[in-house]
């Protein structure tokens, strides 16, 4: 892919000029701890080893250009005039980390720049966070900013919620920019307190099922169930002295949930705060070596997305009933905002043929159209490729 990358962008670009750097940002599955990073919780993801590789090379002047080999658009811009443009779709994310970097006084001259993912757009595995962290870190070195990687972690999230105007959480940049090979990530999203975990999954494999069912993060009702968080934490607030839903227990939640009126916001917080508890359950399995329980944990929480938020859908369950009907597999969930996107299932080795085979074939027959399926490798750091 790099040799490929570095011949297309001269292609583009030209020949002449500065030195071409490379630059590799990782996508990202989260295990378990679904829709609670906005919600101050704890979150369980790992990197994977797809991502989003961008060539850069300095110019002289002040224009900066943006292509990408998924997609037929060119882009110029001027480095003194970074806005918002909707016909600039993906662009707009890395656009958007030099557009935080300008506000905090950071300066650059004119570049170019060639992206190439394999990243699935749309599917929840951090496309987006993917292309952002492998711009941030480009201009971090290309131009010796001498930024901390948990920083860049920081600008990447706000490009997304303030240039993007996507109100995600933290998770997917600090996934991306702080993934290390083999291990998962213990991460409490209000505090970024964080530890690595071991990710030893001896004779299972992670697989990954994409619904093909696209979903738009920006358009779908991601910020409405936000927004129902917020509405149901200020009830339980008239009770309890707690900054965020993330930091209510069980125990809390089953003796006050009685003082939220409306029906939905009780399931709604409900969800986050028993997922929550299953993140740091699922992480004492698999420190065990359990990884029965980890698999039960990670059925638990489908069903929880499913029935108190509300945001699986069709597809993602069809998935997910297939997939436990295949001997060798330990559980299942969705994975990412959900309404489309992918599950995540964890497959003993020597099923993972059969797993391919027959969920592809019962999800084409329920739902009309074919997934595609991927068996998973926890990925590399994001870095500079020398």
């Amino acid at each position: 892919m790099v040799e490929e990358l570095i011949s297309y962008f001269k292609s583009i670009y030209g020949e002449d000029g500065e030195e071409i750097r490379l630059f590799y940002a990782p996508g990202r599955v989260n295990l378990i701890g679904e829709h609670t990073d906005y919600n101050g919780g704890y979150v369980f993801p790992c990197s994977l080893d797809m991502g989003t590789y961008a060539a850069i090379r300095k110019r002289k002047d002040n224009k900066i250009f943006f292509t990408s080999m998924n997609f037929p658009l060119k882009i110029e811009i001027n480095n003194h005039n970074i806005t918002y443009d909707c016909n600039h779709g993906w662009a707009n994310y890395p656009k958007g980390i030099l557009n935080i970097l300008c506000k905090l006084g950071y300066s650059f001259s004119g570049f170019e720049v060639m992206f190439k993912g394999n990243i699935p757009n749309g599917a929840g595995l951090s496309s987006s966070a993917s292309i952002e962290i492998a711009m941030a870190i480009a201009i971090n070195e290309l131009y010796n900013l001498n930024i901390s990687m948990i920083d860049l972690v920081k600008i990447s999230q706000r490009a997304e919620n303030e240039f993007v105007r996507v109100n995600c959480g933290i998770m997917d940049q600090f996934a991306v920019g702080m993934g290390k090979r083999g291990k998962a990530i213990l991460l409490k999203c209000d505090t970024l307190e964080y530890r690595y975990v071991n990710l030893n999954l001896e004779d299972y494999k992670i697989i990954i099922s994409n619904s093909n069912k696209r979903r738009d993060l920006a358009d779908s009702k991601y910020n409405e169930r936000r927004q129902e968080c917020e509405r149901a934490l200020k009830y339980l607030q008239k009770e309890l002295c707690k900054k965020s839903l993330g930091d209510i227990t069980i125990e809390e939640f089953n003796e006050y949930s009685s003082i939220i009126p409306e029906k939905v916001l009780i399931k709604r917080a409900r969800h986050v705060i028993s997922e929550n508890n299953r993140v740091l359950e699922a992480v004492k399995a698999l420190e065990k070596k359990d990884l029965i329980r980890f698999g039960q944990l990670m059925i638990s929480s489908h069903i929880s997305l499913k029935n108190d938020y509300e945001v699986t859908g069709y597809e993602l369950d069809v998935l997910v009933e297939e997939a436990l009907k295949v001997d060798g597999v330990l559980g299942s969930r969705m994975t990412g905002a959900g309404f489309g996107g992918c599950t995540v299932s964890l497959v003993k080795k020597k099923s993972v043929e059969k797993f391919i085979l027959e969920v592809s074939k019962n999800y084409k027959k329920r739902v009309k159209y074919e997934p595609s399926i991927y068996v998973m490798e926890i990925g590399y750091s994001a870095r500079e490729i020398k």
